[in-house]
């Protein structure tokens, strides 16, 4: 095997398939501004002996103008296609992009982001008002199955978190009281607290990272084994079939799961009150009944109903959106997961604005 330079041309010969190095003549070369790779009589050779010629060809500027003649056939086309699917160019204009490029950039993005969104958005308005007229196409199966993955099976879990918020809750709150000697104002505390917003939130919370999450897996490995183009093909909309009966199964399971929550929140508060501050259990339910008001109970239910349509918007948004190969599924998950934590604070505002606009 031999390796010769002549002139502008590279000449390979002999059998490429034992060791050989092509970093030495591409040294000597770098300046130029052409480089011709000719054959000069190959006996064989492999994948190796491309890979090995590739990465000395990386090493040439951008600007050289790379041409090659004669190769065998195999061989110039795998030195072709890994040549036009090099990341360098990209990484050269990438470098050379000023800030305001990359801040241009980024706003588009952003923007096409947030009209894919909206569109997404109106598609489920539009798909839930075919549901009203009885025209929607899903299982009742799929609802039932989502209903109850969302319903029964997350009691558990949103009990046991919500107990332990309402038991810290109580627990600080006592701490601060006690400086006043106002510790049985810890049963109000609790109570407005968990009923008007601590317990939708944290319920909400809990079904992001449970039931959003699962949606998009669900949904993007959908996307990825192809059966969202199968549905698409037979005339199906998948925004009915896939995301109506997890829409209607969650918005009907969180008010429920806040409505626990607050109950477990407060039951947490109890027993921090009676077993640790040592207040009657009576005076703890009497202060509690005092402070209860069903307009923040209310105003909680809302919030929860609220949740559980953007956990659903996000979850299925992510999930029909989401690439074709195994990475993009979990980086739908935690977008879903993520984007819903982050508009649920956003939606907590401003409904917390309206309603004190509305004195609520």
């Amino acid at each position: 095997m031999t390796v010769k330079i002549k002139g502008e041309n590279l000449i390979l010969s002999g059998d490429l398939t034992e060791n050989f190095f092509v970093s030495d003549a591409i040294q000597s070369l770098k300046n130029g501004k052409r480089l011709v790779i000719q054959n000069g009589g190959i006996s064989e050779w492999n994948q190796e002996s491309v890979v090995t010629l590739y990465s000395g060809l990386s090493q040439l500027p951008t600007s050289t103008d790379l041409q090659i003649k004669n190769l065998p056939e195999g061989m110039s086309h795998l030195l072709e296609l890994a040549l036009k699917t090099s990341p360098k160019d990209e990484k050269t204009i990438s470098s050379k992009e000023d800030f305001f490029e990359r801040l241009g950039r980024r706003g588009i993005a952003i923007s096409r982001s947030i009209k894919s969104g909206f569109k997404f958005l109106v598609k489920m308005i539009t798909s839930w008002e075919r549901q009203i007229r009885g025209k929607a196409i899903y299982r009742k199966k799929d609802f039932l199955m989502s209903l109850e993955d969302c319903g029964p099976k997350a009691v558990m879990i949103v009990s046991l978190i919500s107990f332990m918020i309402g038991l810290i809750l109580a627990f600080v709150g006592a701490l601060q009281l006690k400086n006043f000697g106002a510790q049985i104002y810890v049963a109000s505390l609790v109570t407005i607290g968990m009923t008007r917003i601590m317990g939708a939130v944290m319920t909400g919370v809990i079904m992001a990272g449970r039931t959003g999450a699962s949606y998009a897996a669900t949904i993007g490995t959908m996307q990825v084994n192809e059966e969202l183009d199968a549905l698409q093909t037979m005339g199906i909309s998948r925004i009915d079939f896939l995301g109506l009966p997890r829409m209607n199964a969650l918005l009907m399971s969180m008010p429920i799961l806040v409505l626990i929550s607050d109950f477990v929140g407060i039951l947490g508060g109890c027993f921090v009150c009676v077993f640790l501050w040592e207040i009657p259990l009576s005076e703890y339910i009497r202060y509690c009944t005092m402070a209860f008001s069903l307009q923040n109970f209310l105003v909680g239910v809302f919030h929860g109903f609220v949740f559980g349509l953007v956990i659903t918007l996000c979850g299925c948004y992510f999930g029909i959106t989401c690439g074709r190969n195994a990475d993009s599924v979990g980086k739908a998950t935690t977008n879903a997961v993520v984007y819903s934590i982050v508009w649920m604070i956003v939606m907590t505002g401003i409904i917390t604005l309206i309603c004190e606009g509305l004195g609520i």
